[in-house]
């Protein structure tokens, strides 16, 4: 095929999966599932038209993955409008770090077990494999800034926390490998940069900025009363909050979700500041998003700072979302061609003592004494798909030296695990959803 059917074939592909989207949405696979399936089907396994290897391109598998996971931090910290006092917040930060090591030991203790691979391989196996993904749980995730329900809540600032306990984890099983003789002094700097500075630094310096350029974007569009789209706001925060923390050794990706959080503070900032006084009392301080139209300058009382910081939001909002839903099609296609190179029974098997032991095993015990409600806690332990994240850990550590034969069996282990969660999950998590829904309507 030349490059116009290709172009062809992609758009025929976005054309599908945008008419077809109500029936996607209501059926049992994911659209995420339909573009690895799409894969699949053009690669060796059935018509043979593509090969590529995510392992053989591993430093631009790392970029794309980095973009996307960054794209979609930001706009899952944007979405977040609970006060951090919140017990949901507090909930995520128990599945971000300390359920988060539990999965990462156990699946590290499967492994060895399994295969009698080395203890660093088996670190970075779960390491690699534990953390859930902020790209594709877009079904389980918060739908905007009005959504305050406790279990999407509690999944989003999970997903958008956990690579600051995961990532660390792989960079020490990284250092073990490459190094025999590891020192102290070598663990030494790695807990004090990798870990403390980089979850630290990595949120202060991406709230900040987050905070900053909101609240300066807001004043300047007001200002000049400008009502037209700027959607390169999101990308430029994207860009700078990603790459001035990872100048400094701090977490990118911490960063860019603490950027999105630190934008939505600025939005309540300004809203709370500045209440449209045109507007019923309980509904001064929804989202600026929701309360503005970008066709009419509204006058009353601080209306017109609210309206800026909507558009600014808004704006964030939109091309935020479409960058991360673009890339991350992209991805599952490519997942899907690559995996007749690395398609593991094993996997398989370690995949699913991580869906329905491992991870629910660590959720019940980091969640003690949260009161939170018993099928919750059961919906939390089983939907923590796997994805674009793992991906990017994957190719991650193949640029900085995790290579050899065991090395690839790990990868080959962790990418079959990656799709097959993407499939379980995908297939399941409509069902429980639609189930936990009926039970609450019945409940109320």
């Amino acid at each position: 095929m030349d490059f116009l059917a290709w172009t062809a074939a992609t758009g025929a592909l976005l054309l599908l999966m945008s008419l077809a989207s109500g029936w996607i949405h209501r059926g049992p696979v994911t659209s995420f599932g339909l573009y690895l399936l799409a894969g699949i089907l053009c690669g060796p396994w059935m018509l043979d038209l593509l090969h590529l290897d995510i392992i053989s391109h591993a430093s631009l598998a790392l970029h794309i993955t980095e973009i996307t996971m960054a794209a979609s931090l930001f706009i899952t910290g944007l979405k977040l409008r609970l006060p951090l006092r919140a017990h949901s917040w507090r909930i995520g930060l128990r599945l971000a770090f300390p359920a988060m090591l539990l999965t990462v030991a156990g699946m590290a203790l499967l492994m060895h077990w399994l295969t009698g691979f080395s203890w660093p391989l088996c670190l970075a196996f779960g390491a690699i494999v534990a953390p859930t993904d902020p790209v594709l749980a877009s079904l389980i995730s918060v739908n905007d800034a009005r959504d305050d329900d406790a279990l999407r809540v509690a999944l989003s600032s999970e997903a958008g926390m956990n690579d600051g306990s995961a990532l660390p984890l792989l960079m020490l099983a990284v250092l073990l490998l490459n190094h025999d003789n590891t020192d102290l002094t070598a663990v030494g700097s790695w807990f004090g940069v990798d870990v403390l500075w980089a979850i630290g630094g990595g949120l202060l310096l991406g709230y900040a900025l987050g905070r900053l350029i909101g609240l300066l974007a807001t004043h300047l569009r007001s200002a000049h009363e400008d009502t037209a789209p700027n959607d390169f706001l999101a990308l430029a925060l994207i860009a700078l909050s990603y790459a001035i923390a990872q100048s400094l050794d701090a977490s990118g990706f911490l960063a860019t979700f603490a950027a999105g959080v630190g934008l939505r503070r600025a939005e309540l900032q300004v809203v709370r500041r500045y209440p449209p006084q045109d507007l019923p009392e309980d509904q001064r301080v929804m989202p600026a998003e929701t309360l503005v139209n970008p066709n009419q300058r509204l006058e009353h009382g601080g209306s017109g700072m609210v309206k800026s910081v909507g558009l600014v939001v808004g704006d964030a909002l939109s091309f935020g979302d479409t960058i991360e839903r673009l890339l991350a099609a992209a991805m599952m296609v490519v997942l899907g061609v690559t995996l007749a190179q690395h398609w593991n029974v094993t996997g398989i098997v370690l995949g699913l003592l991580l869906f329905a032991i491992v991870r629910p095993l660590a959720v019940w015990l980091t969640t003690l004494g949260c009161g939170i409600p018993l099928d919750q806690r059961l919906l939390i332990g089983w939907l923590g798909i796997r994805g674009i994240g793992s991906i990017n850990y994957i190719a991650w550590a193949s640029v900085h030296g995790m290579v050899g034969n065991q090395a690839q069996v790990v990868i080959d282990m962790a990418l079959t695990l990656v799709v097959c969660s993407i499939v379980v999950h995908g297939v399941t998590v409509t069902p429980l959803l639609n189930w936990r829904a009926a039970r609450q309507r019945n409940q109320a």
